[in-house]
Formats: structure tokens, sequence, C-alpha cells
């Protein structure tokens, strides 16, 4: 009996013991999942810098960001300090995300990220800010300078061929440079220089514009190691062409006593000004009933001493276009009384249509019946019969016959 209670004893020891280790290493875990974790980051002056700090586990304590001056930025989700430059990127009980635009020198520092449990735990990480030419490690890094197109002077002509240049220097190592034709991206050919302990990269384009070029935009692109996203330069494209011109109206059948209008529309760069209308090879017959105002020509009550070829003419000092119109003014009284029956018309097309199908249908029953047809030396006669019984006995009737010159030889 001693001995049994003795292992008993010995036995509630060791689960003792063993729960004792287990929660000592639950909380020891708990805590360590309560650490916050940080990274230093680097960046380049005027760039964006994000700061994240993470807790494997959290019982919803606040995280909060601190700057080197330890004045609070973010604490959880509500902005502490007023930088407009400072701004929220993610908020939650295991992460805390801020974001740092036009990063400065002055931004340098050591960043503390503190999560408030008892006692509050922190840990700080070191915010470098690159100057124009630093040391990233053991590699010199060269800020690339802000791009500059050349190449063009404005106006261009249409038919000219351009080039484009655009030269970027102080890249170490060399920068990138991509071109974009509005949205699109266009080659170009590149050329790196070694100037110093640096490079200057420059890239062109040479194309021969046209009138479809006029206003677009170019774009140049350099992208490099240090900067969080790339520079870029735009330049648009101002291209002069030689006009043309076309005429619009503004009704499709016109009456006597209708109020009627042209406009003369015109494409071309510069505008061609100013726009001259005339009929029939001179003047406009009736100044005051034709009225002229920029591009449009107004008749206010028509009738039909206007019929005839309205023309417009304009330029610019690549050419010159024009363009006509022949006007017919219909008398309302006779386009009501004679004019065309649509319904009418409609309804013969549709007839014809129809007698049309019927006999492409019969047609093609007939030949489909008789394709092939061919009469046996039993059924001749059969087809001068008037009805088919006849036809029958004819046919028997030829086999009787048939029996009759049958030769028997014995």
């Amino acid at each position: 009996m001693i001995v049994k209670q003795y292992l008993m004893f010995i036995l509630y020891s060791l689960c003792a013991s063993v729960f004792k280790v287990a929660g000592t290493k639950s909380k020891a875990r708990g805590i360590l999942g309560q650490i916050p974790i940080t990274q230093n980051v680097t960046v380049v002056e005027g760039a964006i810098a994000n700061m994240t700090c993470r807790v494997d586990y959290n019982d919803n304590t606040s995280l909060q960001w601190s700057n080197p001056a330890q004045q609070t930025l973010f604490f959880g989700d509500k902005k502490a300090l007023r930088d407009h430059r400072i701004e929220l990127v993610r908020a939650s009980s295991q992460e805390l995300t801020i974001r740092i635009n036009d990063v400065s020198l002055s931004d340098e520092g050591l960043y503390t990220c503190s999560l408030f449990t008892m006692p509050v735990r922190t840990t700080k990480a070191f915010l470098t800010v690159l100057g124009e030419h630093v040391h990233f490690g053991e590699v010199s890094i060269g800020v690339p300078g802000r791009p500059e197109i050349t190449g063009f002077t404005k106006p261009a002509m249409e038919g000219d061929v351009v080039t484009l240049t655009c030269t970027t220097s102080g890249s170490k190592p060399a920068a990138t440079i991509r071109w974009f034709r509005n949205d699109k991206e266009v080659q170009g050919t590149k050329e790196v220089n070694a100037t110093g302990k640096s490079f200057t990269v420059r890239s062109s384009l040479q194309f021969q514009v046209d009138k479809r070029d006029d206003g677009v935009a170019y774009t140049c692109s350099v992208e490099h190691v240090s900067l969080s996203k790339p520079y870029m330069t735009t330049e648009v494209l101002e291209v002069h062409y030689a006009p043309h011109l076309e005429i619009t109206h503004s009704l499709i059948i016109p009456q006597e006593g209708q109020y009627f209008k042209l406009e003369c529309v015109s494409i071309g760069n510069p505008i061609p000004e100013p726009v001259e209308w005339s009929k029939d090879g001179g003047e406009l017959p009736d100044i005051e009933r034709m009225i002229v105002e920029g591009r449009e020509l107004t008749i206010t009550t028509l009738n039909k001493t206007d019929n005839g070829t309205y023309r417009c003419e304009a330029s610019n000092h690549l050419g010159s276009s024009s363009a006509e119109y022949i006007l017919f003014v219909y008398d309302p009284n006779a386009l009501g009384q004679h004019g065309p029956d649509h319904a009418l018309i409609g309804g013969v097309v549709a007839v014809v249509v129809f007698i049309t199908l019927c006999l492409i249908i019969v047609l093609g029953r007939y030949l489909a019946r008789h394709k092939g047809t061919y009469l046996t030396h039993e059924a001749k006669g059969a087809e001068d019969a008037p009805d088919a019984d006849t036809a029958i006995i004819n046919a028997e009737g030829n086999h009787v016959h048939a029996e009759e010159k049958k030769e028997y030889f014995i």
C-alpha cells in the first residue's frame, strides 16, 4: 500500500512539472509573439518611404509609429502629426504601415514602433535618405537627373522628319530610358556615355510627321535603381497641315419656303480662314435672304431661283481647299401630289419577289421529278396515255404483245 501511494505521488509530481513547463513555454511564445518586428529602410531623397511594423500575436493592443523626435505619427489608424506627406497604408491588430512621401534629408533617423502592452514593447527602424551621390553598401549609386527632350521646334510641317532626343545624366549604373506615344510604348535608339564616375544616357526617336501627329504627346521615362518611380517629361507636338473642307446641309429634301443652312466644315492647322461662299461660280445673288456668318450660309426662305451649285473655299499658309453642294428646291405641292407612293412601291416589290420564289419552287420540283426519266421497251406507248390507268393498260398490252412475239424452239 505504501509503495502504491509513493508511485502515485511520483506520477502527480511529473504531471505537474510537465504542465508547468508547457505553461512557461506558452507564455514565452506569447511574449515573443508580442514583440514588434520592423526593418530598416533606405530611399533616395524625394522618393517614398514605407515603414512597416508587425506582431505575430496581439490581443487588440494598439501599435504606434513615432519619428526620430519622438513625435507620434500614427496611433493605430489615428493620425497624430499634421504632416500632409505622411499617410496611412494599413492598420490592423497585427500590422501598422505608414507612407512618407517626398522624403527629405531631415526625415532620416531612428523611428520607433511601440506595442502598448504591460509593459510597453518597442522596436526601432532606421530610415536612411540618399542624396545625389551616395554609397549603397559597397556600390556607388548615382541618382539620374531629370530628363530633357530636345530636337523639336514648334511647329513642324506635315512631311517633316523630326528627331526627338531624351537625355539624362549623373546616373550610376546607367539609367534606362523608355518612350511613349500617348500611352503606347515606342522604341528609340539608346546611347550611353561615361562622364567621370557616372553615365549620361540618351535615347532618340526619328519619324516623319503628318496631321495625325498634331497634338500627340511623346513622353520620355527614366527608370533607375535609385528611383521609386520613374522621372518623366513630355513634349506635345504641333503639326501644321493644309486644309480640307466638306459641306453639310440641314435638310435632306429642301422645299420652297423652308429655312435652309449650309456649313463649311474645315480641318487644318492653322485653321483655314476666312471661308468664302459663291453660287454657280459668282457672288451670292440675294444677300438679303442668303446670310453668311463665319462658316455658315443660311437661306431664310427657299425658292426655285436658289437652285444651283454652292461652293465654299478656305486656305492657310500651306494651301487651299474647296467643297461644293448642288441645291435643288422641291415644290411641296407637287411633291405631295406626284411624289412616289412608297407603300405602293413596297407592295409591288413584295408581289414580284413572291411570284419569283413560287416559280423557283415549281421549277425546282419539276426538275427533281423528271431528272433521269427514261422509257423502257415495255413502257412504250404509256407516255401518250391520257391518264395513269390507261398508261398502265397500254404498258400491260405491250407485255401481251411481247409474249406473242416470243419464239419457242424445241
